[in-house]
């Protein structure tokens, strides 16, 4: 199956953060980093976005969230 790749306006949108919110999160380690999907074209996995999300709701702590960074951008060097 072939992951679900979000646009920033659907990620701020799922998020409720703004977009100089949003990237200081990524700066800080507390959201993924985008991956390419064309020559000048980002996105997020859907999964990734969920994962956060929920993460958040669940009430963990800035280095939990940052370790879960950590483990999904991992995860995406996995060739399957």
């Amino acid at each position: 199956m072939v992951p679900l790749i979000l646009r920033l306006p659907s990620v701020l949108c799922a998020r409720g953060r703004s977009r100089s919110a949003h990237y200081a999160d990524i700066q800080q380690g507390l959201f993924t980093h985008p991956v390419l999907i064309g020559a000048r074209a980002v996105g997020w996995p859907a999964d990734e976005v969920a994962a956060l999300n929920a993460a958040r709701i669940a009430g963990k702590s800035d280095e939990d969230i940052r370790a879960l960074v950590r483990a999904l951008e991992a995860a995406r060097m996995v060739v399957v």
